[in-house]
């Protein structure tokens, strides 16, 4: 009617709207490929002072790209052939040659991460969650022996002695909302560092002095520091716990941690009186009274549950928590420190301890899907460029897939009992980073000219030949020194 006013308001709770699962996947998609290229120009647009030409920084923009496809491999070709390059030069040039600062661009990945990361606890009411940095090591096994790092040495990744590079790394962890990588330092072995010669030959930078996993772990948790980055807890295993210059570092800047440490990793029960981690449970904790199960957090099959120990030591600010494996026995030592006027509680001990495991699924999804381990690249620079566009191309997809979490999520409440019958719609699993980056790769898929083919099929044909000629002759060489 004419001169009345009409009131906007929400509608009575009454008025559904009822929508088909087959809407809300397709909505889901819309939405989650539209934020997930905002958040990439954000954060492009974040490393572009990182850059000393405009041309580099697109570059670096077709690498991140190329790393959040579905190319099969990641290397120098097959980007360069995603990006639409006539040859792989530019790809090598941005991480061999072109100017620009690597450590800023860590450092730019890693605020946009964590600014990510809390902003998606915010927007879901998460409040009270934990915010932890989880310390842990990856490799790479590499052939030969000319790339800066390579060592025969025992690789996680391979489950064996092999021959490999390897890096440590930090991963920003917000409970209840998604983790990423934020930084990363490459383990150089001593006698590369003391060897000119090689120094040279791998392309380290002059002046970089020999850092144990420990050290190298100061320095990443250093630059976190200087970005204005808190944590409520450092989250390690054996490697980073039985370093005691990584723990008084930690202690001197007041930072609580939850370390693992080693069975035989002494602790003072008493002033005066040391004793092992395992002898310390022998004594004080026979009685199965003085075990108690709780959940070490949410896993995709649902709770994890072990038995936890809780021993004080002499120092009111460190305790020994012990977890053991329901089903096997296997026990867990970690080392804790509170410092005086931080809530210390058996739960909050528990719940740190629990959160380290975020950094083995960060390493999965950067190898398995965004190329961590797929450097072809032989310079210390070079690799440390590779990692931190994969760092970039990873902080987009897990920003995205936590803010869309709440707003993605028609999961059917979990069961209460074991015998419970399943649910007549399980509804859908919240986006996760896997299905963001096939989102983005579709949203940022290429159609190159049909030449394109052809151009990279020869270009790789004359390559090849040209390699296996110089291989040819290089047996050559080795067939005459044996015959004479």
């Amino acid at each position: 009617m004419r001169g009345s006013r009409v009131t906007w308001a929400q509608p009575p709770y009454d008025h559904v709207l009822v929508m088909t699962y087959e809407s809300k996947a397709a909505a889901a998609a819309r939405i989650g490929a539209g934020l997930a290229c905002r958040k990439r120009i954000e954060l492009l647009g974040r490393l572009a002072r990182c850059f000393a030409r405009a041309q580099t920084w697109l570059q670096a923009g077709k690498y991140v790209s190329a790393l959040a496809s579905e190319l099969p491999a990641r290397n120098g070709w097959s980007i360069a052939e995603h990006a639409g390059d006539r040859a792989p030069d530019k790809a090598q040039r941005l991480l061999n040659r072109a100017t620009w600062d690597e450590l800023a661009a860590m450092s730019e990945v890693r605020r946009f991460a964590a600014a990510g990361l809390e902003e998606a606890a915010r927007r879901g009411r998460r409040k009270g969650g934990m915010t932890v940095g989880a310390l842990d090591e990856t490799g790479q096994e590499k052939a030969g022996e000319a790339t800066a790092g390579v060592k025969r040495q025992y690789m996680g990744c391979a489950g064996r002695v092999a021959n490999g590079i390897n890096t440590v790394h930090l991963s920003f962890v917000r409970e209840r909302a998604g983790h990423a990588l934020i930084g990363a330092r490459q383990w150089i072995p001593r006698e590369h560092v003391e060897d000119p010669v090689k120094s040279l030959v791998m392309g380290l930078p002059p002046g970089l002095g020999f850092r144990t996993k420990g050290q190298l772990a100061i320095d990443v948790l250093a630059d976190a520091y200087a970005d204005g980055l808190a944590f409520d807890f450092i989250c390690g295993d054996e490697v980073y716990g039985s370093c005691t210059e990584l723990r008084g570092f930690l202690e001197d800047r007041g930072q609580a941690y939850v370390l693992r440490v080693a069975s035989n990793f002494t602790v003072a029960l008493a002033p005066g009186a040391k004793v092992t981690c395992k002898e310390a449970v022998k004594r004080l904790v026979k009685d199965k009274r003085r075990w108690e199960v709780r959940s070490a957090g949410k896993g995709s099959k649902g709770e994890r549950w072990y038995a936890w120990a809780w021993i004080g030591t002499a120092s009111p600010r460190h305790h020994l928590l012990v977890r053991r494996h329901l089903r096997t026995g296997e026990l867990a030592f970690h080392y804790c420190y509170v410092p005086e006027g931080q809530l210390l509680t058996k739960t909050r001990l528990i719940r740190a301890a629990g959160l380290r495991w975020p950094v083995e699924e960060g390493f999965e999804f950067g190898k398995d899907y965004f190329g961590l381990d797929q450097c072809q690249a032989r310079l210390y620079t070079a690799i440390l460029r590779h990692l931190v566009l994969v760092m970039a191309a990873l902080a987009i997809c897990a920003v995205t897939a936590a803010q869309l979490r709440d707003r993605t999520g028609t999961q059917a409440p979990p069961p209460v009992t074991p015998g419970q019958a399943p649910p007549r719609e399980p509804g859908m699993i919240p986006l996760t980073v896997h299905e963001v980056k096939r989102l983005l790769a579709a949203a940022l898929a290429r159609q190159h000219p049909r030449s394109h083919a052809a151009l990279w099929l020869q270009w790789r044909r004359r390559h090849q030949a040209r390699s296996r000629w110089f291989h040819q002759r290089a047996r050559l060489n080795g067939d005459y020194a044996l015959v004479s």
